[in-house]
């Protein structure tokens, strides 16, 4: 017996799936019912799932969010309206995907698909990550950056970044309140971020461009950014050609 959630925002969307499920009993029970991401987050942690019903397009938090919060991902069918670039994704990475309104025909055949497919916990991590990898350059996930601090969920929206650092598996994302640990890579952020705002000018660091006071010369060719906190970065000779492009200088 697999065990479910469905996480959807539409209490209408949320009883089709159920409807849907009532053939497939003797296989898949549903253990809880999930109105937004954090909810869905926390009932993950709960009762770690095999499968999720999940939408993309939430309140506060959405599903690819919700999702790079997760430790051990469960297998997702995505049950979305989302757009044509996060289809392609889906399709490369998720386990299947249903376009609303879908008809029970098609339900049945991404229900016959998982039970076919039975990816391992590791495998299906992977998966995930390569999702939320593929996704990351879509412009629904460029406005903000979602951490959990203990068992908070914390919204960091972009323009409240002023830099970035590699931190061994992690990436410390620094904010005027603080900084804060997401199990991302730097790449991840150099494709995600708007280049015209961020520049990696280093391989340990990004920064945000309003932030910089000043450029100054440091050891042979390199330099070091100083910023409006006081912090100061260390620009290396590649990173400093970008950031005099993104300058105009």
């Amino acid at each position: 017996m697999k065990r479910a959630l469905v996480i959807d925002d539409e209490p209408l969307a949320r009883m089709v799936v159920l409807e849907y499920l009532q053939q497939f009993t003797d296989q898949i029970e549903v253990l809880q019912e999930c109105n937004d991401g954090f909810e869905g987050l926390k009932a993950i942690q709960q009762h770690q799932p095999d499968l999720i019903f999940l939408d993309v397009q939430m309140p506060k938090i959405n599903g690819f969010e919700m999702l790079e919060l997760v430790e051990q991902s469960p297998s997702v069918i995505f049950t979305t309206a989302f757009d044509e670039y996060a289809i392609k994704a889906f399709e490369a990475h998720a386990v299947d995907y249903l376009l609303k309104p879908f008809s029970k025909d098609r339900f049945n055949k991404a229900i016959e698909k998982y039970l076919a497919q039975s990816p391992t916990p590791a495998q299906q991590t992977k998966k995930t990550e390569e999702l939320l990898d593929a996704v990351a350059s879509s412009p629904a996930q460029h406005e903000r950056i979602v951490v959990k601090t203990g068992t908070k969920v914390k919204i960091i929206p972009v323009q409240d970044v002023q830099y970035l650092q590699a931190d061994d598996d992690y990436v410390s994302v620094f904010t005027q309140e603080g900084s804060y640990l997401k199990n991302k890579t730097m790449n991840f952020f150099e494709q995600m971020l708007d280049p015209r705002y961020f520049v990696r000018v280093h391989r340990s660091y990004i920064i945000a461009i309003q932030q910089i006071t000043r450029i100054d010369p440091y050891e042979k060719d390199s330099h070091l950014a100083i910023l409006k906190s006081g912090a100061k970065i260390p620009v290396s000779k590649s990173g400093y050609v970008k950031l005099k492009g993104v300058l105009g200088i």
